[in-house]
C-alpha cells in the first residue's frame, strides 16, 4: 500500500477562550494537527480521525527530517486505504492536554509564562470534540463525511455525533464503550497512582525541577500495553520463553516477556509527557454521556442524526464486544441507522491499530457508501 509520504505538523492558534467542562477558560489556546489528501471545493469531502490515549496528530506519513517517524494509522489512512485520501481530506489533531503540539502541560501558563505541569486543567471528552469543532470552523470544513476514532478516538466520535449531529454525516466508532467498567477505571488509577508516587513527579511540576518521573510513567505503560493484548497473543508470541536457559533465582529479567514490557515502557517514558498521561487516562473515566440522561443511553444517543459504523474485536477484553454491543443495542433502539460487526481478531485492543483485512474491508466499504 502507498503511504501519504511526507507530511508536516501545522498548528492552529485560538485567542478566544475555551471553556472547559471543570468551568476553567483557557484564554489562548492552539491546536496540533495534519492534513491528507486534497480538500474539494466545498470542504464536503473532510474526516476527521481523533486519537486514542498514547496517540498524536501524527496519523499517517512521516516526516523530512525523521522519516523513521511514521504515523501510528498509516496502514489505515492513505490511497486505496479504508480512509482513501484519493478520495477524503484527512485531519487528525493532537488533543488539548497532549504533548505534541497542542496546549497542554507543557506549554506557558499565561500568569507567568512557566509551564502549566500539574496547574493543567482536568479535560474531557467533551472539551476535546468543542476544540475540535473550532478548528473545523477555522478549516472552513462546515460538516464532516466522517469522524473516525478507535479506543479513546472512538469515544470522541460518539461524541462529536450526539454534540454536533448537523456537522457529520457518518461516524466510525471502533473498539470503544458507552463508560469504562470498574475494572478499566481501577487500570487507570493504578497506572496515576504509579506516575503520581515517582520521587521525580513533584506535584506535577517536575518541568521546574528539570527531573521527569520515568519510573512511574514507565510502570503504568507496562501495566496498560498488558490490557492491550491478548493472552492468546501474549502466549503465541512470548509463551515461557527465557532469555538464558539456566535459573538465575533472582528478579532480573529471565522472560522475554518481562524483557518486552520493559523495552515497551522504557520507549514509551522516552517520548510521552507524564503528566498528559493522567489527564487522557481522567478523560477515559469520566466519559459516560448516560449519566446525565438518567444513566439512560438510548435517551443520551436520540440527538443522533449521522449513520454509524460500530467495530469490535473478538479478543479485546479492555473494550470488549459487549461495550460495542451496549452501544448498538440502544442506537437501535432510538431508531439511529447502525452497523456492527465484531471482527476477528487474536491481537486484543491494539486490533484497532493494526492491519486486518475484515476490518479494513468493513471500514472501506463503509466509506463508499459516504456521498
Amino acid at each position: 500500500m502507498v503511504s501519504v509520504g511526507a507530511i508536516e505538523r501545522q498548528t492552529m492558534v485560538f485567542d478566544e477562550p475555551l471553556e472547559l467542562s471543570s468551568g476553567i477558560k483557557l484564554p489562548h489556546w492552539q491546536l496540533s494537527y495534519e492534513t491528507y489528501g486534497v480538500a474539494n471545493s466545498q470542504m464536503s469531502n473532510a474526516v476527521l480521525v481523533c486519537h486514542a490515549l498514547s496517540g498524536s496528530q501524527h496519523a499517517a506519513g512521516w516526516y523530512v527530517d525523521n522519516p523513521k517517524d511514521v504515523g501510528w494509522w498509516d496502514n489505515f489512512i492513505g490511497p486505496g486505504k479504508p480512509l482513501d485520501t484519493d478520495r477524503f481530506f484527512v485531519i487528525s489533531s493532537n488533543n488539548l492536554g497532549g504533548c505534541h503540539g497542542s496546549t497542554g502541560p507543557l506549554s506557558p501558563h499565561p500568569d507567568d509564562g512557566e509551564p502549566y505541569g500539574g496547574r493543567f486543567p482536568v479535560v474531557t471528552v467533551e472539551d476535546w470534540v468543542h476544540s475540535q469543532k473550532r478548528l473545523a470552523e477555522r478549516l472552513g470544513i462546515n460538516r464532516f463525511a466522517a469522524v473516525v476514532g478507535g479506543s479513546l478516538g472512538g469515544m470522541q466520535a460518539l461524541r462529536w455525533a450526539m454534540d454536533y449531529p448537523d456537522c457529520l454525516q457518518a461516524a466510525v466508532i471502533i473498539a470503544a464503550a458507552a463508560k469504562l467498567t470498574a475494572l478499566n477505571i481501577g487500570f487507570n488509577d493504578v497506572a496515576r497512582q504509579a506516575i503520581m508516587s515517582d520521587p521525580d513527579f513533584c506535584e506535577g511540576n517536575y518541568y521546574a525541577c528539570e527531573k521527569q518521573p520515568q519510573g512511574g510513567l514507565r510502570l503504568a505503560r507496562m501495566l496498560a500495553h498488558l490490557t492491550y493484548l491478548s493472552d492468546a497473543h501474549m502466549a503465541a508470541r512470548f509463551g515461557r520463553e527465557r532469555r538464558e536457559a539456566e535459573t538465575a533465582y533472582n528478579y532480573d529479567i529471565e522472560f522475554q516477556v518481562e524483557s518486552y514490557l520493559r523495552y515497551q515502557g522504557s520507549k514509551f517514558s522516552d517520548c510521552f509527557d507524564a503528566n498528559t498521561y493522567l489527564l487522557m487516562t481522567r478523560a477515559l473515566d469520566y466519559f459516560d454521556p448516560a449519566a446525565s440522561r438518567d444513566n439512560n443511553l438510548t435517551h443520551a444517543l436520540a440527538p443522533i442524526t449521522a449513520k454509524l459504523l460500530l467495530l469490535s474485536f473478538s479478543s479485546d477484553w479492555r473494550f470488549s464486544p459487549k461495550c460495542s454491543e451496549e452501544i448498538t443495542q440502544a442506537l437501535l433502539q432510538a431508531k439511529k441507522r447502525v452497523s456492527y460487526i465484531e471482527i476477528e481478531s487474536q491481537e486484543g485492543h491494539d486490533s484497532f491499530l493494526l492491519e486486518n483485512s475484515d476490518y479494513h474491508r468493513a471500514v472501506s466499504a463503509f466509506m463508499t457508501t459516504l456521498a
